[in-house]
């Protein structure tokens, strides 16, 4: 049997604003149902979202982090890509949801490790190859804009 892939409706807007924006923000709930939210780096294949647990500081180590224990916790995630301006009339945003993994081998960790380091220049110089990946199948896609 080969890998999942759910069919997702998507609009070409849609998929053009994840692929072309640089920072999302992961929401995650743990196990008590407490909301986490916070900014990540991410790419977007058109059927998963990737983000990296790279070698900037924290505090703990990967498997300690907040969303690493919720996502264990619960699975199900969104991540919010947005474009704020002043002019209202520019105001947009997509939200993806799905099912979050952790991995850090086979095709998908592949995949993920191949399109972060193409659009983030900074992992040419800090490698993720090792460094664990939050992977997201994308089950629904909303979105908003004027």
């Amino acid at each position: 049997m080969g890998p999942l892939v759910i069919q997702i409706r998507m609009t070409a807007w849609e998929r053009d604003f994840l692929t072309q924006h640089s920072v999302a923000h992961l929401a995650t709930v743990d196990k008590l149902h407490h909301p986490h939210a916070l900014p990540i780096v991410y790419a977007f294949d058109g059927t998963r979202l990737y983000t990296p647990l790279d070698a900037k500081p924290k505090r703990v180590e990967p498997s300690q982090l907040q969303r690493v224990r919720d996502i264990q916790a619960n699975p199900q995630v969104a991540i919010v890509v947005d474009e704020y301006d002043i002019e209202w009339k520019r105001l947009a945003w997509v939200q993806v949801r799905g099912k979050a993994e952790m991995v850090g081998e086979g095709e998908f960790y592949e995949a993920g490790i191949r399109l972060l380091t193409d659009k983030y220049s900074q992992y040419r110089v800090m490698p993720l190859t090792g460094k664990p990946l939050i992977v997201v199948l994308v089950e629904k896609i909303l979105s908003w804009k004027i």
